[in-house]
C-alpha cells in the first residue's frame, strides 16, 4: 500500500540554541492552511507549541489543530519516521527540528535510508544579531559554520535589532560561508510557508496569501516547449534570480513532459510519464527576482 504514495519531502530545520526555530516552526503551523504537517523533535521540552494551537496531547504525540502533528523521537529518529508512513494518514509534509548542535547533513542522510521519504530543504535559522561573533566562538563557532554550509535556505531571524549596515554585512559574511544557500531575511520567524515547503502550490493555484508574504512574490511561468530543459533549469539556480524555490512541469521540443522542483541554488529534474498543464510556480524576495528572458 505505501508504494503507491507519493513520496513525502523533508524539511530539515537546524540553527543554534536561540536563533528562534521554535517561533519559525509555531509559525508554520499556524500557517499549514490546510496542509498535514508532523513536526519531529528531539523532546517536547524543546520546541514549546503555542497554546492556542493544540488539540491534544500524551507523551509522544501533540496533536495540532488543523490535522497537523508534532512527535517526539527521541533517539530513534527512523523509527518515528517508519511509524508516520505506515500510519492510516501520512503528513503532506515532514519538518525535523534539530537540536541546536546538529548538522543536518547528517539528518539528510538518515532520511534517504528510507523508502517513501525524500529531503526537500535543509534549512539553517540565525540570529541577525549574535550569529556572527558565535561563528568566532573557540567551542561553538565550528558547529555553527558547519550547519551553514550545509544549509539550501538560511533564515537570517530577528532582523529588527540590526541596523541596515549590519543587515549588509551580514549578507557579505554568509556569501562565503553558505555560498550554496538562499537567504531569507525575517523578523519572528515570519517566513511564508510556500517558500519552505516542498508541497508547494500546484501552478495552477499560485502562492497562498499570509500576512509574512509581503516580502516574497510569486508567477507562474508558462514557457513554451524547450529544447534543453535541464540547461533551463541551470539557468534558474545559476544566474542570480532571486528563486527560492519552483515547482511545475514544462515541456520538450518532443513534447515530452518534464518535472522540476528546486530549493535554493538544488534542483531535481525528472521526465514525467503522465501528462501535465504546462506551468512552473517561482517564489522569490519581492524585487529581486529576475525572469526575464524565462517568460514565453
Amino acid at each position: 500500500m505505501m508504494q503507491n504514495r507519493p513520496s513525502v519531502p523533508v524539511t530539515t530545520i537546524g540553527g543554534y540554541l536561540g536563533s528562534g526555530k521554535t517561533t519559525l516552526v509555531n509559525h508554520l503551523l499556524r500557517n499549514a492552511n490546510g496542509r498535514k504537517l508532523a513536526v519531529l523533535v528531539n523532546e517536547f521540552g524543546d520546541l514549546p507549541i503555542d497554546e492556542d494551537l493544540i488539540e491534544a496531547q500524551d507523551e509522544t504525540l501533540i496533536s495540532i489543530a488543523g490535522g497537523c502533528i508534532c512527535c517526539s523521537f527521541g533517539n530513534d529518529l527512523i523509527g518515528a519516521l517508519r511509524d508516520m508512513l505506515g500510519g492510516s494518514t501520512v503528513p503532506d509534509q515532514i519538518l525535523i527540528e534539530t537540536s541546536g548542535v546538529a548538522i543536518p547533513s547528517a539528518i539528510v542522510a538518515t532520511v534517504a535510508l528510507l523508502t517513501g521519504l525524500h529531503s526537500d530543504a535543509s534549512l539553517v535559522v540565525v540570529d541577525a544579531e549574535t550569529v556572527r561573533t558565535a561563528a568566532r566562538d573557540d567551542y561553538i563557532g565550528d558547529t555553527i559554520t558547519r550547519q551553514l554550509s550545509d544549509a539550501d535556505i538560511v533564515v537570517v531571524n530577528k532582523g529588527d535589532l540590526v541596523s541596515d549596515t549590519a543587515k549588509q554585512e551580514l549578507a557579505d559574511w554568509l556569501s562565503d560561508v553558505a555560498p550554496r544557500s538562499v537567504i531569507l531575511p525575517t523578523e519572528f520567524g515570519r517566513v511564508a510557508p510556500d517558500a519552505i515547503f516542498g508541497c508547494v502550490a500546484e501552478p495552477s493555484h499560485g502562492l497562498t496569501a499570509h500576512h509574512s508574504d509581503a516580502l516574497f512574490e510569486s508567477i507562474t511561468l508558462h514557457p513554451d516547449p524547450i529544447e534543453d530543459v535541464p540547461n533551463y533549469v541551470h539557468r534558474l539556480i545559476t544566474e542570480n534570480r532571486g528563486i527560492v524555490r519552483a515547482k511545475g512541469y514544462v515541456y520538450d521540443m518532443m513534447d515530452q513532459c518534464w518535472l522540476i522542483q528546486v530549493v535554493g541554488q538544488r534542483s531535481n529534474v525528472t521526465r514525467s510519464d503522465q501528462a501535465k498543464q504546462n506551468g512552473l510556480v517561482c517564489i522569490g524576495l519581492r524585487g529581486r527576482c529576475d525572469f526575464s528572458g524565462l517568460r514565453p
